[in-house]
């Protein structure tokens, strides 16, 4: 709908080809919730087994789609952001990514833990990084993923690398290594009680 009108307004506003755009009146459905599903120890370490990941090695392409799913827990980014991933993006060093274009068309740079160090040392070297394309990844996923664990989706780790970074980092920095513009959408990860944030200050 967002892209119908503005195709429409361009349409009308710059060139001229009609005079009302038709999208303007046009009630917007709701917004559906957001799917929230954490992802338990045990599951991770469910998908651990089944694409025999432990120890760290990538050898094969299904072990590698294994270790995307780790290497998102750890940092939060998205399927595609894996995938794509470049050597010359790649700052072990200084325990960062370069990721040049993203979903919102922003640049963005994430840290990287020392568990998502390990995971890039465990791939061969290769050009993405991973060795995969987006649809191969979610082809060997849908694959090898537990047969038990049907309702766990790769994306879902990204909401669970939310939830746990938020532990680590303030509001701004979060907002900064996911790429979210408007840091009062990742406030929902910031429930703590006064007494949990009391035990900070002394």
């Amino acid at each position: 709908m967002n892209l119908l009108r503005s195709v429409l307004e361009y349409a009308r506003r710059d060139l001229h080809w009609i005079k009302v755009n038709p999208m303007i009146d046009v009630r917007r459905p709701q917004t559906p919730p957001g799917r929230r599903r954490r992802v338990s120890a045990a599951e991770v370490a469910a998908v651990v087994r089944s694409f025999d990941v432990e120890p760290l090695r990538g050898d094969t392409a299904t072990r590698r789609a294994g270790l995307a799913f780790l290497f998102a827990l750890e940092t939060a980014m998205r399927s595609g952001e894996i995938v794509g991933l470049r050597p010359q993006d790649v700052f072990k060093a200084e325990r960062y990514v370069r990721l040049p274009r993203t979903k919102n068309g922003d640049a963005r740079e994430v840290p990287l833990s020392s568990r998502a160090i390990a995971i890039l040392e465990a791939l061969p070297a290769s050009d993405p990084v991973f060795g995969l394309d987006d649809r191969l990844r979610d082809a060997l996923w849908r694959k090898v993923r537990p047969k038990e664990l049907a309702d766990l989706h790769f994306h879902d780790s990204r909401a669970e690398a939310v939830w746990r970074l938020s532990k680590k980092l303030d509001v701004l920095q979060l907002a900064r290594t996911i790429g979210h513009r408007d840091p009062r959408s990742l406030m929902i990860y910031y429930h703590e009680s006064a007494s949990d944030m009391a035990m900070r200050l002394d």
